[in-house]
């Protein structure tokens, strides 16, 4: 009797595929009647509009039809600092490479203070605070003026890169950094992509030159953090075309491209990195934006697997960690005490810009977030953890520890720490939470 049932369904099934591929529009629930008023149009027929292909990608700014609840926080649910931010950078730029010690600022100190009380924004740590004279000036323009609410650093003294006895002029300038107050290094990636032997003219410098060996050897004796831009989004070193994920701001901005055989790849870059990492194993390097590996999220770990000595920001890589949350949520979790938060803001903040950027930090169940804004990589914490129900409504609460500061994002706590003076590294908050099994927004 089973084996009849099991023919008898057989052949339905075979029956159903016939009738399926048999009725022309592809339905195989009925064959829906024809248009009235003298048209032979099927009503599941599509017909393509003759223009409706000329509208220009820049011009595309569709309004969302999502009906939901939407709550406006205005503030993160607990202090945060924010460790990547530029108020200023040098005013003299040849060729990409950043010198001289004169500054261009962004803002006014008293009008930032008020924007981050406002915002809950307990720091905000000046990333490219120039050398020399431009560096004193950036330390007294917000250090000083604000205690613990801006933290500054200093670069590298690439004007001097052509002196034949530049590593040790290097090592003093990061010493008389370290005296005067700056709390780390900060490099762009000018080097690997802009430095070159003439400073800008002839061969491109590497990442893992030997002549900067000093320089990441007094930032290891100082204690100063190393945060290092290497490299850009993969696409950036594709040809930009139809298949580029990233078209739409390649085409804005072509010069963000770095395709063609003038550039290495952004696979040798990521190597020298690796190989400086390895090389100088008591400095403490932060690679910026997720390593510009946020798209290879186990290159990733397996390089904060095999260095101790690394951590990583999440400044400006919503889109890539937004559209993996299972992968990035696994990633937050193994390495929540070496992940800090950034936003790569750069002032005037407009109130929009603060709102997108801190606002995550709250949790708030019914607040509305798109992958694909790049205002701040913060609001990709609400697309991978919001949604699942974590946060405040789990019935935990954060204990605290000797950092300045934290921001929520799974059921523990993820810090953006800045200890006493120099970042050397962020502290786990462990959290007092319910039972995993018993925990809405369990993974699955």
């Amino acid at each position: 009797m089973r084996d009849a049932n099991s023919r008898a369904r057989r052949r339905f099934d075979l029956d159903r595929r016939h009738l399926l591929t048999a009725t022309p529009t592809g339905c195989g629930c009925c064959a829906p009647p024809m248009l009235g008023g003298g048209s032979n149009k099927n009503p599941l027929q599509t017909a393509a509009k003759a223009d409706g292909e000329n509208l220009r990608l820049t011009d595309f700014k569709p309004r969302s039809m999502l009906h939901v609840p939407v709550t406006r926080v205005e503030k993160p649910a607990f202090p945060v600092i924010d460790v990547h931010t530029h108020l200023s950078w040098m005013s003299e730029t040849r060729n990409g490479v950043s010198l001289g010690e004169a500054m261009t600022y962004f803002a006014d100190p008293a009008e930032l203070v008020a924007l981050m009380d406002r915002k809950g924004i307990r720091t905000m740590v000046n990333l490219t605070g120039g050398t020399g004279k431009g560096l004193e000036e950036s330390i007294a323009r917000f250090d000083a003026v604000a205690p613990g609410r801006f933290r500054t650093m200093t670069e590298p003294s690439f004007a001097l890169f052509a002196e034949p006895d530049y590593p040790r002029l290097q090592a003093e300038a990061i010493e008389q950094a370290h005296r005067i107050g700056a709390a780390g290094l900060k490099l762009l990636k000018t080097l690997g992509l802009y430095l070159r032997e003439g400073i800008d003219q002839g061969e491109l410098v590497s990442v893992d030159d030997a002549r900067f060996d000093p320089m990441w050897e007094t930032c290891a004796a100082r204690k100063m953090p190393v945060f290092i831009h290497t490299s850009d989004p993969e696409a950036f070193f594709l040809p930009g075309d139809s298949a580029n994920e990233r078209y739409e701001e390649l085409a804005k901005h072509p010069d963000w491209s770095f395709y063609g055989p003038e550039y290495p790849s952004h696979r040798d870059l990521l190597a020298a990195r690796n190989r400086v990492i390895a090389r100088h194993p008591n400095t403490t390097f932060v690679l910026m934006h997720v390593g510009n590996q946020a798209e290879d999220l186990a290159a990733i770990a397996a390089c904060m697997d095999r260095h101790p000595n690394v951590q990583v920001d999440i400044s400006a890589r919503i889109s890539e960690l937004g559209r993996q949350p299972r992968m990035a949520r696994r990633f937050f979790e193994r390495y929540q005490d070496r992940i800090l938060f950034g936003t790569d803001a750069v002032p005037p903040l407009t109130a929009t810009m603060c709102r997108n950027s801190y606002s995550a930090m709250s949790f708030t169940r019914s607040t509305t977030v798109s992958w694909r804004q790049k205002t701040s990589i913060s609001i990709t914490l609400l697309p991978l953890y919001r949604r699942r129900g974590v946060g405040p409504s789990t019935g935990w609460a954060c204990r605290r520890t000797s950092c300045a500061s934290s921001i929520t994002t799974t059921r523990q706590d993820y810090w953006a720490c800045l200890d006493s003076r120099l970042w050397q590294d962020a502290h786990r908050a462990r959290a007092m939470m319910p039972d995993r099994a018993s925990s809405p927004g369990k993974e699955p």
